[in-house]
């Protein structure tokens, strides 16, 4: 978003509870831009302050200094902010459009006449049950279109508005919670007061959010409210408004609450990934949606084709292979969607383009058929049962009901009438690709805020003016959890979740960011395990983290053993102690925690390999070779167990028995390139150099001839000593490789 880098500085400075240079500063600017309003309301700081600085020179004792100088520095934000405003006003295109045309309605948006025009509206739509059949469409078509134009002028005004006054936000939190004003009104209300929050803080705004989030029974407004306040959140502001960190450890301390974030950052991270989910959709699974269908697309539109008899004759499990493809497809976007994926986002981005979604508080409103520009489309004869039951049992978030029901009118020609009049007839029924989803399922809090963040999602990688605006979904903002504000909360205890599920999401440096942000009292076993687990899969420079993989998982083991309640934990921790240990080349120690993993599963095949990799390494061939034997006997196939074994073999000086290993690996149909400098290493042990030279060629060709260098010079250098092949003959062998 459009930032200036003075206001950026001016508020730093307030932050840092500096303020007398932050007046001075202020002052400048003012000086700089005369166009600017707000010069008395610094006035009277800068007043204020000088009179808190004479009594003081003065010697005299105030018990009120310190609250005196926080009110400043509270006021001085507020001058700041409010200018800041009035420069985006100007400057952003969007913003000052919207402003413009909320004067231009000529309302009154006092709260008081805000509340009386809402609640007249409930009232007039409640009296048309009264009236006469013919009248009552069209005098509720005039009320409809009348209230929408006062909505999106109220919309305007309170995107734009200034910074609040307390009394101000306590009467617009009475409205938002009332129940005589209409709950979708109350939600689109609620979504304008959060744009303005996230693009310039505000206290009273952000507690606006809070407090209806705790206290409102409308569950839609709810979830919009705690979306709202979570992306509102700034923690630097915390500086200069103490009670901030104060509400969220009050937030934090309810386990609804805490569910409910958990919930909000998993359903953020999905829907950040619209672009691969859609990418999947479009490469894997719509070709097999196609397949199982006799539907094709034609210049006439949507037509339904006759089977192919001789297809059905020369290859009868055709249909039924495709159908069974089709369905597994509409079970995997099913699967998709409950998971929390966006599987609509790709198809229904191309249906921002009419005209209804170039008025920014339409991106926002929940779906009401009412709204005069659908109102026609919803109630026409013809498809009316496909259009409600797709839209209204489709996983939709509002902006794609709005979308979809625009768009009907245009595919509406082009639907096959047999299909048209079997779904009018309830022979048939219309299903969303991805499934239905009942009624129930819509009325969980989960979903309202699902779908509320795709309405979010849409307009901000949409809209064409979206750069205008504070984007939630940048990753400093939508990793919310990583905020500092949320240590040494009670939040921590969800965090090891999180961090497990960007894991899963190979977010390794997000998951990273998520676990440092935990503090010390609660870093417990699980915390250090998942440490060990980033540390294996990021370099230490990439994690910024100084504790080793090794030394993370020793921690865990270390509180394991004081509180061994959990065997499984226990096992998982020493899993990673041991493959940390092995990673880091500290084979006798690796070895040492293996075989302790021994004593708790003695048939585990992989920690068996392990204990035998970690005898080779010490060069204990033998006892590695007791190991790989059984292992072979009982997974023959086994070509893990086996590349192992072929190289014990070798190093034991078992040639006869690792060469038949060996061509057995080499018949593979896709070569494994250590296979074949492994077994170029055990014929140039025996002196084949023929033999060894081929497989380095073929190795060479792989990996590149400077791989090869790197191993003869660096892994293998000692290991080749001990065989008596000394640096002359590595270096004969390489030139060798290179063709001369």
């Amino acid at each position: 978003m459009w930032r200036i880098k003075e206001f950026d500085d001016i508020v730093e400075l307030v932050s840092a509870r500096r303020l007398g240079d932050s007046l001075s500063m202020m002052e400048n600017y003012f000086l700089t831009h005369p166009q600017l309003s707000g010069r008395d309301a610094l006035s009277a700081v800068r007043s204020d302050y000088l009179l808190l600085m004479d009594y003081w020179k003065k010697g005299f004792d105030d018990p009120q200094r310190n609250t005196l100088y926080e009110q400043l520095l509270r006021h001085m934000y507020v001058v700041v902010a409010d200018a800041l405003l009035q420069h985006q006003l100007v400057q952003l295109p969007s913003l000052s459009s919207l402003h413009r045309a909320a004067r231009q309605t000529r309302n009154d948006w006092s709260v008081a006449s805000v509340k009386e025009v809402l609640e007249a509206y409930v009232s007039d739509t409640a009296l048309l049950e009264l009236d006469q059949p013919h009248m009552r469409q069209q005098k509720a078509e005039r009320i409809y279109a009348d209230h929408q134009q006062f909505m999106g002028g109220l919309f305007n005004h309170l995107c734009t508005s200034r910074q609040w006054t307390d009394s101000y936000a306590r009467a617009v939190e009475d409205m938002l919670l009332s129940p005589t004003i209409d709950a979708h009104d109350q939600q689109h209300m609620l979504s304008a007061i959060t744009i303005a929050a996230m693009n310039i803080f505000d206290m009273n705004k952000f507690n606006v959010l809070v407090h209806v989030y705790e206290n409102t029974t409308d569950e839609p407004l709810r979830q919009r409210a705690l979306v709202g306040w979570v992306f509102a959140l700034d923690a630097a502001k915390a500086r200069i408004y103490p009670e901030l960190a104060e509400t969220v450890q009050r937030l934090c301390s309810s386990e609804q609450c805490r569910k409910e974030l958990t919930e909000l950052q998993i359903q953020i991270v999905y829907c950040m990934a619209a672009d691969n989910d859609s990418r999947l959709i479009k490469d894997e699974i719509m070709p097999d949606l196609m397949k199982g269908n006799n539907m094709q697309f034609t210049r006439q539109g949507l037509v339904e084709m006759e089977e192919d008899q001789l297809e059905n004759i020369l290859h009868p499990d055709t249909a039924e292979r495709n159908m069974e493809q089709m369905e597994a497809s509409m079970r995997r976007m099913a699967d998709m969607q409950r998971r929390g994926s966006d599987i609509y986002f790709s198809g229904f981005s191309q249906m921002k383009r009419f005209p209804f979604f170039s008025k920014l508080s339409n991106w926002f409103l929940p779906f009401n058929p009412l709204h005069p520009e659908i109102t026609q489309i919803w109630n026409q004869k013809k498809g009316n049962k496909f259009l409600k039951t797709i839209t209204y049992l489709g996983a939709f978030c509002d902006s794609d009901k709005y979308s979809f029901v625009l768009a009907f009118n245009e595919v509406l020609s082009h639907l096959p009438e047999k299909m048209l009049q079997m779904i009018d007839d309830g022979e048939v029924s219309p299903m969303a690709v991805g499934g239905e989803v009942s009624v129930k399922e819509q009325h969980q809090p989960a979903f309202m805020r699902r779908a509320y963040l795709q309405n979010l999602y849409r307009f901000y990688r949409i809209f064409p003016q979206r750069s205008d605006f504070c984007n939630p979904f940048e990753p400093s903002t939508a990793l919310f959890f990583r905020n500092s504000i949320f240590k040494e909360t009670t939040l921590e205890h969800a965090m090891t979740e999180i961090v497990a599920f960007l894991i899963k999401q190979k977010m390794h440096q997000e998951a990273f960011a998520v676990l440092n942000n935990m503090g010390e009292k609660n870093r417990n076993a699980e915390y250090y395990i998942m440490t060990g687990n980033l540390q294996m899969r990021l370099s230490a420079s990439a994690t910024e983290h100084s504790m080793k993989a090794s030394e993370a998982y020793s921690k865990a083991l270390a509180l394991l053993d004081i509180d061994d309640t959990d065997g499984l934990l226990r096992e998982k921790a020493l899993k990673g102690y041991a493959r940390a240990l092995f990673t880091e080349e500290r084979f006798s120690e690796a070895l040492a925690a293996y075989q302790k993993l021994l004593a708790l599963t003695p048939d585990n095949r992989n920690i068996l390999l392990n204990t035998a990799v970690c005898m080779i390494n010490l060069k204990e061939y033998d006892e590695a070779l007791k190991i790989l034997f059984r292992l072979n006997y009982e997974n023959e196939a086994d070509t893990a167990v086996n590349r192992v074994f072929a190289w014990a073999l070798a190093l034991s000086g078992k040639y006869e028995q690792t060469t038949k290993i060996y061509n057995q690996l080499l018949s593979a149909e896709q070569r494994n390139a250590s296979d074949l400098l492994n077994y170029g290493y055990c014929l140039w042990f025996q002196r084949d150099i023929a033999g060894a030279l081929s497989l380095f060629r073929q190795y060479a060709e792989v990996e590149a001839v400077a791989s090869l260098e790197q191993d003869f010079r660096m892994s293998e250098q000692s290991l080749l000593h001990e065989h008596g092949i000394g640096d002359t003959e590595i270096r004969l062998m390489l030139d060798a490789v290179n063709g001369l």
